[in-house]
């Protein structure tokens, strides 16, 4: 069976890793998890603090829930540096929770990608800060 590939694929510069970023922003955004897993090998490792995934299944999984519970969720991926098939990502996402709560969320992702553009590994540390509803900016 022949796989298909997901463009731009590594060896990255930053213009091209910044391309393939802002479309995993889009996806993410879009809160759909077929587009958010479609960007996953079949067998991803995936660490979101500190849920321990395996697979596109588990992460789509994960992410109805999340979706459940971060209602109005907006991520911001900013580039730190490429190399290769990997990227170092700042993270900033918001969101509030069934009680009306908005939450800033910031954090750092790692990224591997396979050489078909497909995220081997993603590792995901964040902190979550209680805001008001006013201080949103994304």
């Amino acid at each position: 069976m022949k796989t298909e590939k997901r463009f731009p694929l590594p060896p990255w510069d930053m213009e091209t890793a910044a391309e393939k970023l802002q479309l995993l922003e889009n996806d993410w955004n879009s809160q759909n998890p077929e587009k958010v897993i479609a960007n996953y090998s079949e067998d991803a490792e995936v660490r979101f603090g500190t849920e321990f995934l395996n697979g596109r299944e588990e992460i789509k999984h994960f992410l109805i829930r999340k979706w459940q519970q971060n209602l109005g969720f907006k991520i911001k991926l900013d580039l730190w540096g490429a190399l290769k098939g990997r990227m170092a990502v700042r993270s900033e996402y918001e969101w509030h929770d069934t009680t009306g709560q908005s939450y800033r969320s910031y954090g750092v992702q790692v990224f591997q990608f396979d050489d078909n553009g497909y995220i081997k590994m993603h590792f995901a540390s964040f902190n979550d800060t209680p805001i008001a509803e006013t201080d949103r900016k994304l």
